[in-house]
Formats: structure tokens, C-alpha cells, sequence
């Protein structure tokens, strides 16, 4: 008997012996490769019997386990020797064939091993030597098939690969081998990581949207500061040459280089308001400037366009032009200018509506107001030679019942859309604001809300052309029937002379919810339309902070 303290004992021994034994496959077992029993080699006796079911190798196995002495070693369990390696071997069976001998085994057919047997062979195996025992695991017979290759082979068409069905348990009992149980791959985290990438995707586009909201921010708030700090402000002037069209200029009596400045702007010959007048300071220059009406180009330099005022060749005779956001004061006083006619002549023409067709406003009479305001039609008029003064009233005003009629006005209407329409023209900077300020004054006058324009208050005391777009404290709170702020709804009459726009606008208001807007910018005409108070006095204080940083600008 061996040595209980063999110092070739090893407590992996009785694991290993529960491995399916690569044995039985070299002896025909379930799941060897060969199909015929292989020929036993010398002193195999217990080995062949065990792949043969032969009675009296089985009753041999048994009384020599019985009796206490160990199984003599089969040769099967060791290393193939040269000469064993020789041997022929013939083609591995088919698993449906392992299948079916399993099954065999499992239900007590003659293939099952009765358990003597299987005592017998793990006794078998703890006599091998420890030296040959462990040279069989680290290199088994050809015949075996790995772990590996059985999960990545590819099945044939007439034999399905095996579902993954067996248990870690069942490989060691021996009931499954390798092959059949093959490796079952985890789970793959597909949707799992699908879901992380987009939560990184959505977190990268909200930091890439705030950056870009923030920097929008910056821009249009501090666009001014930005470009002088980076040397990016955008030139004054026009490049020489680039004039081209026509645009009309009047001069009035008393028009300086500061006042002629802005007006080439709006007729769009400048590229700033202040082009023209810085022009003359820097060059220390102080032309003598002639009433009249002058035909300029558009986009023109300041220096040019000095040159074409001064040329009498420019100045067009019995020509007038007037503008929009005109009052009759201003209005008469440019025709007189331009036309060489009387201003006396002009103002009597204006004091009887009604030799125009146009109904008298008792009450713009009654407060001392002018009942043609808003009647005199903004456009640019060439008369002939001789005309009158009451000629060219009728002529202002024939046009300004074209523009109502081309809205859609009625006629019992007129008075009051061209009221509407005056403060539209006074307070819009551009198109679009012009139908959204209209929008405005019917969302305040649906909801019994006071107008509250500032364009009204200084109207009705008289600084409407004093140069600043701000109403002082006096006007906000003069009693007089044209300041919104103290009388409810609209006023009594026009502030000024409408134009087109104006008028369509005042017919046709815009979808929209605003009840308030100031203009932010007084050079670019930034208009905030707002829904509520909070709102609107923040863009207030955005107004003050423009106009702290630009002193000059007529806040």
C-alpha cells in the first residue's frame, strides 16, 4: 500500500479526478473522438473492460477496490508513449452518437458505470506519478478539444451547435465535457452604453448651447466696447467709389454740419450719422449751407458729398422734400425754403382745413393745435414754375388720401388711424417694429391700459425736435390733450406726418402679445418688445447703461 505522508500528495488531487477523463475518449467513451474502441494497450485490462462493459473486468475493479489495494494504473492514463502515438486512430465520432451514450449511461443502460467503477477509476488515477500526472494536463491528447475552439467553431449545417445548457457542477462530475456545455459569452452592455453616449452627447450639446448663448449675450450687449478694445469697429466712411443711385437732401434755414449730418445718413449717402460732421471738424471746416432741395448719390464719402452740396448744379428748383416724422411747423417752414414762396403765405394756407377736404377737429382747435398736422403726405414734390401756396397744400394732401385709401382706411376713419399712425412714425425704428409698435398700442388700448408714448408727451409741450429721445419730467406731466400719460387712450389728434409704412401698419398690427418696448440702441435702433412690467424695466436700465456710455448720442 502507498505512503498516507507520500510527499506526492496533493489536495487539487480528488478536483482533477472529477474531471471528465480524457481517457475515455481514446477508449470509445462519450465524447471521444474515435467511433471504434481503441485497442487496449498492455496491462490496460481494467481500462479495456471499461470501455468494453466487460462483466469480469468490472467484478476485478470491485474486489480489488474492495480488498484495499489500488488499481493498477491503465496504461490510457499516461502520456502517449512513441509508440502509442504511432497507433493509428480513426475518425472521431459524432456528438449525436456521445449524445446518445450519455443518455444511455444516465438511464442505467449497460453503458452506465456502476459506481464501483467509477471509484475505481479515481483510485487509478491517485497512483499515477505526480510527475507523468501532471505532463497529461499540460498537454492532453490532440483529440481534446478546447474550451476555446469548441465557443468560436463555426457548426455544419448537419450538426447544430449544442445550446449552452451545462453547469460548472456537471463539468466536474463528468456528466458534460467541454463540448457540450462550450462557452456561453456574457451579455453584451450594448444598450447600456448606447444610453450612456447619448447622456454624454445631450451634456455636451446643453454646455456647447450655453456657451453659445453666453457668448451671443456678451456680443450683442457690449459689441461697441468689444470692437474698439480689438481694433474691429467698423469704418465710418464708404470706400471712395462706391456711390451709386440717387438720394435727396434738404437744407432748411439754420441747418449746421451737426444737423445736415444725420439727415445724409438717413438718405442713406453716409455710412454713420456722424460721418459728415466729424469730417468737417477734423478738417477744421465751415461751409455756408444754402436752403433747397440737393440730389446726391447714396454711399458716398463725407468729403464727396460736402463737394455736391456746395455745386449749385445739384440744387433742384421748385423742388421740395419733406420727410416723414414731420410737423406743419417743420413742414412749411422747408417748403418756403425750397420753393421760394412766403412762409406767411404757408401758414395761412394750413389754418382752414376744410378748403382740402379735410374735416375740422374741433378740439386739436380748441387746444391750440394745428388741425392739418398729420395731413401734409411726406415725399419729395417738383412743382412748376409759380406755383402757390395753397397749390402745394392740396398736392400734400390729395397724396395723403391716396396712401389711406391704398390701406383700406374709411373714410370716417381717417382721422383717427393717421393718429395712430403718427406715433407709429415717431416711436419704430424699423419695418418690422413699425407693425409690432402698432401691435402695442391696440393690446394697451384693448385692456384700458394709457398709452403712455413718450413721442405724445413731447408733442403736447413742445420738445418733440428739441434733439433728445427722452421726455424730461415736465412734459411726462403737463396736462394737455396730446400727452398719453395723463389722458387716457389716444390722443386728440396726429403728432406728425405718417408715411405709407406708417399708415399700413396702423391698419394692419401684427400678431403678438407686447404691452411695452424701448429702443436699447439709439445708433442701431435695437428695439426690446416686452409682456410685462419686470421685463420692460430691465430693458430700461439696458437703455441707461447704452446711454451712460454714449453721452453724445441724444438719450
Amino acid at each position: 500500500m502507498p505512503d498516507d505522508s507520500s510527499p506526492f500528495d496533493d489536495p487539487f488531487a480528488d478536483l482533477f479526478g472529477k474531471l471528465p477523463d480524457g481517457r475515455s475518449r481514446a477508449a470509445g467513451g462519450p465524447g471521444s473522438p474515435s467511433s471504434e474502441p481503441a485497442e487496449p494497450a498492455p496491462g490496460a485490462d481494467d481500462a479495456a473492460a471499461e470501455a468494453t462493459g466487460d462483466d469480469t473486468a468490472d467484478d476485478d475493479a470491485v474486489q480489488n477496490d474492495s480488498a484495499g489495494e489500488p488499481a493498477e494504473s491503465p496504461a490510457s492514463a499516461l502520456p502517449p508513449t512513441p509508440d502509442a502515438a504511432e497507433q493509428p486512430t480513426s475518425a472521431p465520432p459524432s456528438r449525436r452518437a456521445a449524445r446518445e451514450a450519455r443518455a444511455a449511461g444516465t438511464s442505467g443502460g449497460a453503458a452506465a458505470q456502476p459506481p464501483a467503477e467509477q471509484k475505481s477509476a479515481s483510485a487509478a488515477t491517485d497512483d499515477v506519478p505526480p510527475e507523468l500526472f501532471w505532463a497529461a494536463v499540460a498537454a492532453p491528447p490532440a483529440s481534446t478539444q478546447s474550451l476555446t475552439s469548441t465557443s468560436t467553431s463555426v457548426p455544419r449545417a448537419d450538426r447544430p451547435a449544442p445550446a449552452a445548457t451545462g453547469t460548472l457542477d456537471d463539468l466536474f462530475s463528468g456528466e458534460r465535457t467541454t463540448d457540450d456545455i462550450g462557452m456561453t459569452a456574457p451579455p453584451a452592455a450594448r444598450r447600456r452604453r448606447r444610453r450612456g453616449g447619448w447622456i454624454a452627447l445631450a451634456i455636451v450639446l446643453v454646455l456647447l448651447g450655453g456657451a453659445a448663448a453666453g457668448g451671443w449675450w456678451v456680443w450683442s450687449t457690449y459689441e461697441d466696447k468689444i470692437r474698439e478694445v480689438m481694433g474691429w469697429e467698423e469704418p465710418k466712411e464708404y470706400d471712395a467709389g462706391m456711390a451709386t443711385g440717387e438720394a435727396f437732401l434738404t437744407i432748411v434755414s439754420g441747418d449746421t454740419g451737426a444737423s445736415i449730418s444725420p439727415k445724409l445718413y438717413e438718405a442713406g449717402v453716409t455710412r454713420t450719422p456722424d460721418a459728415f460732421y466729424d469730417y468737417l471738424v477734423a478738417n477744421d471746416l465751415n461751409p455756408p449751407f444754402v436752403p433747397g432741395i440737393f440730389r446726391l448719390q447714396q454711399q458716398m464719402t463725407s468729403a464727396a458729398a460736402l463737394d455736391a452740396i456746395l455745386d449749385p448744379a445739384n440744387k433742384m428748383e421748385n423742388s421740395a422734400q419733406l420727410r416723414e416724422g414731420l410737423t406743419v411747423d417743420q413742414s412749411i417752414q422747408i417748403l418756403s425754403d425750397s420753393l421760394g414762396i412766403p412762409l406767411e403765405d404757408f401758414q395761412a394756407a394750413v389754418s382752414d382745413p376744410s378748403a382740402y377736404g379735410v374735416p375740422v377737429n374741433e378740439a386739436v382747435v380748441a387746444a391750440g393745435g394745428h388741425p392739418l398736422e398729420g395731413w401734409l403726405f411726406p415725399a419729395t414734390y417738383t412743382f412748376d414754375p409759380g406755383v402757390t401756396a395753397q397749390q402745394v397744400i392740396q398736392t400734400l394732401v390729395n397724396r395723403a388720401f391716396q396712401s389711406l385709401d391704398a390701406a383700406g382706411v374709411p373714410v370716417d376713419d381717417r382721422e383717427r388711424i393717421l393718429t395712430i399712425a403718427s406715433i407709429i412714425q415717431r416711436e419704430a425704428r424699423f419695418e418690422a417694429d413699425f407693425y409690432k409698435v402698432s401691435r402695442v398700442i391696440q393690446n394697451r388700448l384693448d385692456q384700458g391700459m394709457q398709452l403712455q408714448m413718450d413721442s405724445t408727451a413731447q408733442y403736447g409741450y413742445g420738445e418733440l425736435h428739441d434733439g433728445t429721445a427722452s421726455s424730461s419730467g415736465e412734459a411726462l406731466r403737463d396736462d394737455n390733450p396730446w400727452n398719453t400719460y395723463v389722458v387716457e387712450g389716444l390722443p386728440v389728434g396726429p403728432i406728425a406726418n405718417p408715411g405709407d409704412l406708417a399708415i399700413d401698419a396702423a391698419m394692419h398690427p401684427t400678431d403678438g402679445p407686447w404691452l411695452y418696448f424701448v429702443t436699447v440702441n439709439l445708433n442701431t435702433g435695437e428695439t426690446v418688445f416686452t409682456t410685462n412690467l419686470d421685463d420692460h424695466l430691465a430693458a430700461v436700465d439696458q437703455w441707461r447703461q447704452w446711454c451712460s456710455e454714449n453721452p453724445d448720442a441724444g438719450c
